[in-house]
């Protein structure tokens, strides 16, 4: 199978390339390197895999390089972390939306009149904003109120644009919905404003890489923002590409959406006490609570099942594991002054 993948320089994309070129497909990945500047990656001369520098909004760039694909994956976007849901409320939704049109606009044409069979969304858990159900199904996002972020809204709107692409075009489709995807790879955005958090500037205002990096920086007590019981379910960066790349090979999953996560809750103060542990064990743990940002989700607790049940998927990399390979990452991303 041959596939474009649109934001390839990303953070789960790198993961995601990785797991298809290691499957025997063939990868065009598509980016601009707005968001980390220009990136190597460990497959970059694959020999099956082919790299774009370019803008996913541009519809003539991506009829160009779909037409020899048999599946798309639109990953593009603009997309960080709590801070940024403040920082560009208008952008994430004015320029992702736009991403979004391209590669609809894009994939309907190479349906119709070349070989592409399916366009696969990658959507986020934050559809699930305001719900109240827990764990919660796919499904849900069309029965709880609609997101509060326009980050989150936006997303929503990428599964509409699936589902109206069908409806009218019979364009077929399949939403992936990633739960905290954790993992090495992620760096500074370059849009980023400075945030602190006590006296360290975050990294990328995400969870698990900041408070590493504030541990490992030595500051105590440990600033959580909020505090600390919001649930979160941290999820490895390879078990999702491999729930991914099993969406995109399997039948069943054309039209269907899909929650991708482990089905692990871990509360924001057992995942810091945890890295706090890791890092400095002869230290006894202490944390102060800052204000939290009025879009921190106080609880996403994915319903995992139908994956099960139709992929035979299951993320089954545990936290503390994770977090044996992410520390050492950040310690060396600190050490050259990345972070």
């Amino acid at each position: 199978m041959k596939v474009l993948v649109t934001g390839s320089a990303g953070f789960i994309c790198g993961y995601l390339v990785e797991e298809l070129l290691n499957h025997g497909h063939e990868v065009i990945g598509m980016d601009n390197f707005s968001k980390y500047g220009p990136v190597q990656k460990s497959y970059s001369q694959h020999l099956h895999y082919h790299f774009v520098q370019g803008d996913a909004k541009d519809p003539t760039l991506l009829k160009n390089h779909l037409g020899e694909c048999d599946q798309m994956v639109a990953a593009a976007s603009m997309i960080g972390g709590i801070s940024y849901f403040h920082e560009l409320a208008y952008d994430l939704l004015a320029e992702n939306e736009r991403i979004t049109a391209a590669a609809f606009d894009a994939a309907l044409w190479a349906h119709q009149n070349k070989k592409l069979k399916r366009i696969n969304i990658l959507s986020s858990s934050m559809v699930f904003e305001n719900t109240s159900l827990f764990p919660t199904p796919e499904g849900e996002q069309l029965r709880c109120p609609p997101p509060s972020s326009t980050y989150g809204f936006q997303k929503l709107a990428c599964e509409y644009f699936a589902r109206g692409a069908w409806e009218q075009y019979r364009l077929p489709y399949t939403i992936i919905r990633p739960f905290n995807c954790v993992g090495t790879g992620e760096s500074k955005a370059l849009q980023g404003k400075a945030v602190y958090s006590g006296n360290i500037q975050l990294a990328m205002s995400h969870v698990v890489p900041d408070l590493v990096q504030k541990v490992l920086k030595g500051q105590n007590p440990l600033h959580l923002l909020g505090n600390g019981r919001q649930v979160r379910h941290y999820t490895y960066g390879a078990d999702l590409a491999r729930g991914i790349r099993l969406c995109m090979e399997s039948e069943k999953a054309v039209n269907e959406d899909f929650n991708l996560s482990t089905a692990q809750s871990t509360t924001v103060l057992e995942l810091a006490e945890l890295i706090w542990k890791k890092i400095q064990p002869d230290k006894s743990f202490r944390y102060v609570s800052d204000d939290p940002y009025p879009h921190d989700v106080q609880r996403r607790a994915p319903d995992t099942q139908k994956a099960k049940r139709v992929l035979g998927f299951e993320a089954t990399t545990g936290l503390s594991s994770i977090l044996d390979e992410v520390i050492p990452w950040i310690r060396a991303q600190i050490a050259q002054g990345s972070l």
